[in-house]
């Protein structure tokens, strides 16, 4: 009897160490499925959401064929995007210098403009807008200078495209004929029109796109209601690493985070901060634009991990959109679609000029 009793009471003593020892059984056995939950859960993205195609000052040339589709006369379209300006014009018989390879060409102004509507702007949108882009072509080309006293253009992408006749459509020439001769001024004086591809809905002060440039009066940013196109929106999905390695030289360390200090007129990138591992670095809209392989500088920064997406720190006062909801998929592809084809899109060059591609 005194025997039982014993082995009762060692039994009764014994419970509560063997369910302490279940307990911790298990709670190692819950640990160790959640590590290897962690480790099988995705690495953080990069996201990057952003509007426009292009540096953004001047006429958008999807917003000017909105406007156009919307009953706009080319030289409504002209006075929304170029603040204040008049059409003047210029006499018969002048000349553009364009580079051609290694030689410089004279061409006569109109045919010159015959070959660069065609080439920037797609023959089947409406007149207004073809007539719009005209005017602009026809002005920056008398107003750039791109070589100094050498040449005025390039007939590239560093300019504006000049594709010769083979540019050239019966709807693209009756805008030029519809026009001739006719150029933007400001206050008299011819007014360099830059123009481009997108605008994602607001157009920028040229000082803001250009480093160096003066302000201008009427190369301001102005809303654009009617832009459209295939990248008035787009997001751009990164991996850590790929982002790294795209601001290599710039970044110092791991990158951790990009935090945006200032905006422009328009949500435009003009100064960020990377925050890496080892300090931080400040950047320019155009750098990033340039290193990310963005659109344009209109871009908002977000970290996507398996459970949330954030948005990255933002001091210029713009509101960041809602994270999530259209995001591209990994390799770093936009969602907006390709740019169109040849002639449909602009971009800016080095110098701050329009070009197609």
């Amino acid at each position: 009897m005194a025997i039982a009793l014993c082995t009762g009471l060692l039994a009764l003593q014994l419970q509560p160490a063997a369910a302490l020892a279940g307990s911790l059984a298990g709670q190692r056995s819950r640990a160790h499925r959640e590590n290897l939950a962690d480790r099988r859960s995705p690495p953080p993205l990069l996201v990057i959401r952003g509007a426009g195609d292009g540096h953004g000052v001047g006429m958008s040339q999807y917003g000017a064929l909105g406007y156009a589709q919307h009953g706009a006369t080319y030289t409504q379209i002209l006075a929304h995007y170029y603040t204040g300006t008049a059409i003047g014009h210029v006499g018969a018989g002048r000349d553009v210098r364009v580079l051609l390879g290694s030689r410089v060409v004279r061409i006569p102004l109109e045919r010159y403009v015959r070959g660069v509507v065609g080439a920037e702007m797609p023959s089947s949108w409406p007149l207004a807008a073809l007539e719009a882009q005209a005017v602009a072509a026809r002005t920056y080309a008398l107003s750039v200078h791109a070589g100094g006293a050498r040449f005025d253009v390039y007939a590239d992408a560093r300019s504006q495209v000049y594709a010769g006749s083979r540019a050239e459509t019966a709807s693209t020439n009756a805008a030029v004929a519809a026009t001739a001769g006719q150029i933007l001024t400001y206050e008299g004086k011819p007014a360099i029109a830059y123009y481009f591809s997108s605008s994602g809905g607001m157009t920028e002060d040229v000082q803001n796109a250009f480093p160096g440039a003066s302000p201008e009066p009427w190369l301001v940013g102005v809303p654009d209601p009617y832009d459209g196109g295939p990248l008035h929106s787009w997001t751009l999905t990164l991996s850590f690493p790929a982002a790294e390695r795209r601001l290599s030289g710039l970044l110092r360390g791991r990158l951790r985070a990009i935090e945006v200090t200032k905006r422009g007129y328009s949500p435009r990138i003009l100064a960020a901060t990377l925050v890496g591992s080892r300090g931080r670095s400040e950047v320019s809209g155009a750098q990033l634009a340039e290193r990310l392989g963005l659109y344009s500088t209109w871009a908002y920064f977000y970290v996507r991990s398996a459970h949330r997406s954030a948005a990255e720190p933002d001091a210029s006062g713009w509101q960041a959109p809602t994270a999530g909801g259209g995001e591209a998929e990994g390799g770093g592809e936009a969602s907006g679609g390709a740019p169109a084809a040849a002639g449909g899109q602009a971009s800016v060059s080095a110098s701050g000029g329009a070009q197609a591609r």
